[in-house]
């Protein structure tokens, strides 16, 4: 009797919530709501506590035959909860992820789903369909309204052909027309109310990459490259685009479709502790990774390849002699790799041919008498028209590649992303994609993939400036690894920057760009500068080159969006702690708890800080020793575009 009575009473609680048409899913800790509602569309909205930040928000996805989301039927619901802790193969941030939250799977009439998952740090979706053979995705909708004026900080591309190196804008969602440019992702919304929101997108596989526009009534709406059908030739690194389909995405009919994620945050710090594109990322498909070696590469493009003193008595430029300097300075750092730009080739269209100025077999020979590995760049065109490439560069010796000038974000290119990323790992290779677009998962399914760069990193010279750069920890880095290429050891104030290869300088002090290095995460991280003047300053880099790409743990101990960031990381037994500012008038003093070191231990820091002169002269800056223990405060002072970096062991 009493199963029945359970039995009816189910019935009863589905029917009457099915008739409301309405339903909510929230996070473990209570504080994040989505509220889906059905009418004429889908619609949610979302909630922190009792605060809406997101009202009337609506999803849909046109078919040729069919649009999802329409006049929807629910003919299902299932409910779930997830306690799990996953472990990355490149840990950038954790070596164990917490991934902990809510499911609700909507299913509808018409052979679809959408699946809803509320976690801590915020809220995800994405249209699941079950349909056989191929279908044509012409649009999918991706609509979200403010309640109020919020401020966005973006980058406005010039059109869907962009390497997403765009300085980042800050606009009043109010003041963002229809007219205006749309906005790559990610994006990191202010809502004036102690909230911050980050938008991007994760399990990005066969389908194009989303961009938003202005909806013309204090929102945004999706907008999507459509797939192109027809190439012309476009010189030795690109493809023109001739004809395109009218459809975004022609893809399998039975699949699981992108994420759209928010990342919801009352402390600035959070957004950047996040890991929501890993936590909604396929997991890694291979089943060796041993090979896999992130680590330090010395790069000699930004610097010209000029090393240049009383110790280099050859003609320095791209050939034998000044990569074997390139080696023998990055066996003395203990740094991995060292990166071989454009001019290793005989030719940018023929990969199979070296340069032979450079004879790449006896430098892949020498490296590894000097325990230091080769990395090869090229187009990306180069690779498409070379399917046995890779095979070629496992035999010769090559650790990884560099993959250039893609630019582009359609369904084409990114399944271009993982044939190379699954042809690489066959053949023992780490790929680091220039010229790319930013991270949505891939880098998880194929960990083989170290970093992408899309940012604006230090190749922009007197175009990455620290009050652009200090957003990166929030928004672009917050999403995945990021290729900025930091380590210049010309520091400059920006009312005097000047710089020219290969007298490549940095706006930005020394300490700030020894700071990167902890700051900044990615499984490849470049040494831009001329290995002559890290000769020179060799405190600096000892100190740098011992920073590791992986990370136990991260915590931020002061964040604030666009103006500063210090975080502390633990790899092992050791803290790093890094801090960056921006182009603040006066220095800014900060307070660290050490708290989170060990009760009972004895702890050495040694630090690198902005000088008293930094503020004008930015090369200025003072190492220093002190013993620690937990509970102890240090004070940190960051002068203008400043930074403080230091190891406690």
């Amino acid at each position: 009797m009493k199963k029945h009575l359970f039995l009816l009473l189910c019935l009863y609680t589905s029917l009457h919530t099915y008739g409301q048409k309405a339903y909510k899913l929230q996070s473990p800790d209570g504080n994040i709501q989505v509220s889906v509602s059905l009418s004429d569309k889908i619609y949610y909205n979302v909630t922190y506590r009792q605060d809406t930040l997101l009202k009337q928000c609506n999803l849909q996805m046109e078919l040729s035959n069919q649009e999802l989301g329409n006049a929807p039927k629910l003919a299902g619901i299932n409910k779930k909860s997830v306690d799990e802790s996953l472990k990355p193969v490149i840990p950038l941030k954790y070596s164990t992820v917490a991934n902990k939250y809510n499911q609700l799977l909507m299913k509808f009439e018409g052979d679809y789903s959408v699946e809803f998952r509320a976690f801590n740090d915020g809220i995800a979706y994405r249209f699941i369909t079950n349909k056989k053979g191929m279908i044509e995705v012409y649009n999918e909708t991706f609509q979200v309204n403010f309640p109020e004026n919020y401020l966005l900080h973006v980058q406005h591309p010039g059109g869907f052909k962009t390497a997403y190196e765009e300085e980042y804008k800050h606009i009043e969602s109010k003041d963002w027309k229809t007219s205006d440019k749309m906005a790559l992702l990610p994006i990191l919304i202010d809502t004036h109310k102690d909230y911050k929101i980050l938008i991007s997108e994760s399990d990005l596989a066969d389908y194009p990459a989303l961009f938003l526009k202005s909806n013309g009534n204090n929102g945004m709406l999706s907008v999507f490259p459509k797939v192109p059908l027809e190439f012309g030739d476009d010189g030795d690194r690109s493809l023109k685009i001739l004809k395109e389909a009218d459809y975004i995405a022609k893809t399998n009919g039975k699949r699981d479709f992108p994420w759209r994620y928010f990342v919801i945050s009352k402390e600035d710090g959070e957004i950047v502790e996040n890991t929501m594109t890993y936590k909604l990322a396929k997991k890694n498909k291979l089943e060796d990774t041993s090979w896999i070696k992130p680590g330090l590469a010395s790069w000699e493009w930004w610097n010209g390849a000029t090393p240049y003193g009383p110790d280099v008595d050859f003609v320095a430029g791209c050939n034998l002699n000044t990569y074997k300097y390139f080696i023998d300075f990055a066996s003395k750092y203990g740094i991995s790799y060292i990166i071989m730009d454009e001019g290793w080739a005989k030719s940018t269209r023929d990969p199979y041919t070296p340069n032979p100025e450079v004879d790449v077999h006896e430098l892949i020979r020498y490296g590894k008498e000097k325990n230091v590995g080769i990395v090869l760049w090229l187009t990306w065109l180069t690779v498409e028209k070379n399917s046995g490439l890779f095979e070629t560069f496992e035999k010769w010796g090559v650790k990884g590649v560099k993959i250039d000038f893609m630019d582009r974000s359609d369904q084409w290119i990114v399944n271009y992303y993982e044939k190379v990323a699954k042809e690489a790992a066959k053949h023992h290779l780490f790929v680091d994609f220039h010229g790319s677009f930013k991270p949505a998962g891939l880098e998880y399914k194929y960990p083989n993939v170290l970093s992408y760069e899309g940012v604006r990193g230090m190749e922009q010279m007197g175009g990455c400036r620290p009050d652009n750069s200090v957003y990166l920890p929030f928004i672009r880095n917050a999403v995945g690894p990021m290729d900025y290429t930091p380590g210049a050891m010309l520091s400059m104030q920006p009312e005097i920057y000047r710089s020219e290869r290969p007298n490549s300088a940095s706006i930005g002090t020394r300490a700030y760009q020894m700071a990167l290095f902890v700051i900044f995460e990615s499984g490849i991280q470049m040494m831009a500068d001329n290995p002559t003047l890290y000769y020179r300053n060799d405190e600096c880099t000892k100190f740098m080159t011992q920073v590791p790409q992986t990370w136990d743990e991260i915590i931020a101990l002061e964040a604030k969006v666009g103006e500063y960031v210090i975080v502390a990381k633990r790899k092992g037994n050791k803290w790093y702690i890094g801090g960056m500012t921006n182009n603040q008038k006066q220095q800014r003093e900060f307070e660290l708890n050490l708290d989170f070191l060990k009760d009972g231990k004895n702890y050495r820091m040694t630090s690198f800080e902005d000088g008293v002169n930094a503020n004008r002269q930015a090369m200025d800056y003072r190492k220093k020793e002190r013993d620690l223990k937990k509970g102890d405060k240090v004070t940190v002072r960051l002068a203008r575009n400043g930074g403080f970096a230091a190891i406690i062991e």
